[in-house]
C-alpha cells in the first residue's frame, strides 16, 4: 500500500514510519505536517493536505480533531480511503465522517489496539450479565501531553457499557463537585494525566463483597501503529462505507 500520514510529524507518525518501514509491500509516501516537522522520513511533507499532490492507496490519520474539517474536504476530491485513528472526535466530526462514507471507504477508531477493542466487548458482556447489581467506573491514564480528557478510549468503553443496560446508565466525569451519595445509575468516568504513560483503561465492576476489574495497558504506541495497518488493509479492499474495530475483528 502507498499511504498518506496525516500527521507525520506527532508521536504516532514517528511510530507509523518505524512500523511501514518494516514492511516490504508498504510504504509512506507523503507526510502531512502543519508545523512542517521532519523526523528524518525518506518521503515528502507537506504543511497541508491541500498542498499534497501525491497518489496513495489509503490516508492514515493521527493528526487531531481540529484537522477533520480539512481532510474531509480532501477526500472528497481524491476518494481514498481513510483510517481516522484521531480521538476526541465531535458529534459534528463523526456526522460528516459517515456522511463521506455514503461515497468514500471511511474507518474510524478511538483506539486502533485490538486489544482494547476486545476488552470493549468483555466489559459489554460483564455489564449485562452483572446487571444492575454492580456499580461500574472507568479509569483512564495517559501521558502528560494528551489533551481530550477523558480519553475516546473511554468514552467508547463507556458507549459500550452502556448500550449493554439498555442505555439506562448515566456519565458522570468525576465526583468533586456532587456532593452525595452514588446513584446506582452512574457510569463514573475518570481521567489521570501524568509522565509518559502510553495508555491504560480499567472498567471496574463493584459489587457487594467483590470487584472485578477488566483492564488494558498499552506499553507501546507500536501496538496502535499496528492497528492502523490492518486496518489500512482491511479498508483499501471496500468501495464505500463506513467500518469500526467490531467490523475489523468479525471479518465482516
Amino acid at each position: 500500500m502507498n499511504i498518506i500520514m496525516n500527521g507525520s510529524g506527532g508521536r504516532m507518525g514517528a511510530m507509523m514510519a518505524t512500523i511501514v518501514a518494516e514492511r516490504e509491500k508498504d510504504r509512506i509516501v507523503a507526510g502531512i505536517d502543519p508545523k512542517g516537522r521532519i523526523n528524518a522520513e525518506p518521503f515528502p511533507v507537506f504543511e497541508s493536505l491541500e498542498a499534497c499532490d501525491v497518489d496513495a492507496d489509503v490516508l492514515i490519520d493521527f493528526s487531531g480533531a481540529e484537522a477533520v474539517p480539512t481532510m474531509i474536504s480532501f477526500l472528497q476530491k481524491r476518494h481514498v480511503p481513510v483510517v481516522v485513528a484521531t480521538t476526541g472526535l465531535s458529534d459534528e466530526n463523526m456526522t460528516a465522517l459517515k456522511t463521506l462514507a455514503e461515497t468514500s471507504p471511511v474507518f474510524q477508531a478511538a483506539n486502533m489496539s485490538l486489544g482494547i477493542n476486545l476488552i470493549r466487548k468483555l466489559a459489554a458482556q460483564a455489564a449485562q450479565a452483572l446487571g444492575d447489581a454492580f456499580d461500574i467506573e472507568i479509569i483512564e491514564k495517559h501521558h502528560n501531553q494528551k489533551k481530550d480528557a477523558p480519553s475516546g478510549t473511554a468514552l467508547a468503553l463507556a458507549d459500550s457499557v452502556n448500550e449493554a443496560r439498555d442505555g439506562e446508565l448515566h456519565y458522570v466525569f468525576g465526583r468533586r463537585e456532587s456532593a452525595k451519595k452514588r446513584e446506582a445509575s452512574e457510569l463514573g468516568i475518570h481521567a489521570i494525566r501524568g509522565g509518559t504513560i502510553v495508555g491504560e483503561h480499567d472498567v471496574l465492576f463493584a459489587g457487594i463483597d467483590e470487584v472485578i476489574t477488566i483492564s488494558h495497558s498499552a506499553y507501546s504506541r507500536r501496538v496502535f501503529a499496528a492497528g492502523a495497518m490492518k486496518a489500512a488493509a482491511y479498508i483499501v479492499t471496500k468501495t464505500s462505507g463506513f467500518f469500526t474495530m467490531d467490523d475489523l475483528i468479525s471479518g465482516r
